[in-house]
């Protein structure tokens, strides 16, 4: 069994407070997670790590399959 792929991309809620997304992968899909209960706000900086976490998240899923 393959170790758990868990990424972090940092973010901000909407009072400012430093946050993370979490995105790792489950069975063959990959799962965001957003700040319980919270809203995610994000750089232009940020939004590129997410899409590159995105990306590695969905490699790795396919290499599961």
């Amino acid at each position: 069994m393959e170790p758990t792929k868990e990424w972090h991309v940092s973010c901000r809620d909407v009072a400012g407070r430093r946050r993370d997304l979490s995105v790792f992968i489950n069975q063959g899909d990959v799962v965001l997670v957003a700040p319980p209960g919270e809203t995610a706000v994000l750089s232009p900086l940020e939004v590129g790590r997410l899409r590159a976490v995105l990306r590695d998240a969905v490699v790795s899923a396919a290499d599961q399959g």
